[in-house]
C-alpha cells in the first residue's frame, strides 16, 4: 500500500464541478438521497491506479453531526488490500435522473435556440477508508443496512432469521469498510437555470412521459 509522492496526492480542490444554481449542500437533503440510493461507486487509488467498486453504503450519523458510510466488500475483493487509506476515497451516489428533450422548451417555439440536456441529482462524499476485518462489525453493519432496505416490505427480512452457521459463514467471506466523510458536494442540476415557462413545459414533458423516473424528476423541477 502506499507509493503516492506530495506532487501526486489528490488535493482538497472540490470533487465535482458546481455551477453556483445547481448546489445543493443542504446535509438533510444530502443525506436523503444517499438513503434512498444507497449503491455507491466508490473509487479508490493504490499503488496500480484508479479503482471503481460498486457497493451498497449505509449512512450513520452521529450525535455531533459527523458522518461515516459503512458497507462491506468481497474478500477475494483486492480493495480492502490495496487502497492506499492515506488518501481520501470518494463515494459517489447517483440520483434521479432523465434526458430533456429541446422540444420541452416553451421557448422552442419563440426562437428555436435550444439544445437537449440531461437533468441530475447526485452527491459525492470524500473521506479517508477503514478497514473492518471484524465479524461482529461486519454483522452489525449488515443487520442495519438489511433493516433499513427491508423496512418497506410487507415481512421485513433480518439477518437473524437465516442458520447462525450459515450468515456466520457469509459473514467470513467479507471484511467490512468504513468512511470518515470529510467533504460533501450534492448537484442537482434540475432546470434552475431554465426560465419560468420553461420549467413548466418541461414538467409537463415530464409528466406526459408517464415512468417513475419521470415522475420523479418532474419533482424536482423547480415551481415558480
Amino acid at each position: 500500500m502506499g507509493g503516492y509522492t506530495e506532487a501526486t496526492l489528490p488535493t482538497s480542490e472540490p470533487v465535482m464541478y458546481q455551477p453556483s444554481h445547481f448546489i445543493e449542500n443542504r446535509p438533510e437533503v444530502l443525506h436523503a438521497l444517499v438513503q434512498s440510493h444507497p449503491l455507491a461507486t466508490l473509487v479508490t487509488l493504490s499503488d496500480k491506479g484508479m479503482d471503481a467498486n460498486h457497493i451498497p453504503l449505509l449512512l450513520r450519523v452521529a450525535a455531533d453531526g459527523r458522518t461515516s458510510l459503512v458497507g462491506h466488500v468481497a474478500r477475494v475483493n483486492p480493495i480492502w488490500k490495496d487502497t492506499d487509506l492515506s488518501v481520501p476515497v470518494l463515494a459517489i451516489f447517483q440520483g434521479p435522473q432523465h434526458y430533456i428533450s429541446p422540444g420541452w422548451y416553451a421557448t422552442k417555439a419563440e426562437h428555436g435556440k435550444v439544445v437537449p440536456t440531461w437533468n441530475y441529482a447526485v452527491v459525492h462524499a470524500k473521506g479517508l477508508l477503514t478497514v473492518h476485518d471484524d465479524a461482529a462489525w461486519v454483522r452489525s453493519q449488515m443487520q442495519q443496512i438489511t433493516t433499513q432496505q427491508e423496512a418497506p416490505m410487507d415481512k421485513p427480512w433480518a439477518v437473524d432469521d437465516a442458520p447462525r452457521d450459515y450468515t456466520d459463514k457469509m459473514i467470513s467471506a467479507v471484511v467490512g469498510i468504513e468512511i470518515v466523510v470529510d467533504e460533501w458536494v450534492g448537484k442537482w442540476k434540475v432546470s434552475q437555470n431554465q426560465p419560468p415557462a420553461n420549467q413548466t413545459t418541461v414538467r409537463e414533458g415530464l409528466e406526459h412521459q408517464a415512468t417513475d423516473a419521470a415522475r420523479t424528476m418532474a419533482g424536482l423541477i423547480p415551481r415558480s
